[in-house]
């Protein structure tokens, strides 16, 4: 677990290397020598505009692959520039945007005996979803569900329109279903506090 202390360097880390990259037009990486930051763990980095809390950018990276420090970095300046699905971020946004990071646990398969045993699995504002089948995969953060009010239900059919998968993908045996948990820190407008997102 993270103290709100390490907590809130992630943040000012994820805003730091948007900044950076508007400087130097390219990734920069900042160096760090605290061991818990030198864990390779996995993280998100949503962006958000403030105050209509609409999605401007989030990328990530779902299982341990680099060290927590640099995965915040790297998932930061994709969330603002390699998000397909907004365009680029522009500085004068810097000031309307907030940041915030999911750190997350290594996914754990969900295993049922049966498919429609999928929902018991699942606690709303504590699990996000993984799912793959064949080429298509889909991720969903623990916060989401919460945010539009989602039922497990429709938590997993969501996330299913997320991989592109119809619902009844669920019930096919190449189906793959992860959970995870995620400690989150976001700042907190207009006064700048960086919180534990409950």
């Amino acid at each position: 677990m993270l103290s709100l202390a390490e907590g809130k360097q992630l943040v000012k880390l994820a805003r730091l290397a948007v900044e950076n990259y508007f400087e130097n037009g390219k990734l920069v990486l900042e160096k760090c020598d605290d061991k818990k930051f030198s864990e390779k763990r996995g993280v998100f980095v949503t962006i958000e505009a403030y105050p209509e809390k609409k999605l401007r950018g989030c990328i990530g990276f779902p299982n341990a692959v680099m060290p927590l420090w640099d995965a915040v970095q790297q998932a930061a300046v994709s969330a603002a520039f390699e998000d397909t699905r907004f365009a680029k971020l522009d500085v004068k946004e810097l000031e309307k945007i907030v940041f915030e990071i999911s750190v997350l646990t290594e996914p754990e398969p969900i295993i049922v005996k049966n498919t429609n045993e999928y929902s018991k699995k699942i606690n709303i504002g504590e699990d996000g979803l993984i799912i793959q089948c064949g080429y298509r995969a889909g991720l969903l953060l623990p916060q989401v569900a919460v945010e539009y009010n989602w039922n497990a239900e429709d938590f997993l059919d969501n996330l299913c329109f997320k991989a592109g998968l119809m619902p009844d993908a669920l019930h096919d045996r190449a189906t793959k279903v992860w959970k995870f948990q995620a400690q989150i820190f976001c700042e907190k407008k207009p006064d700048g506090k960086i919180i534990i997102r409950t």
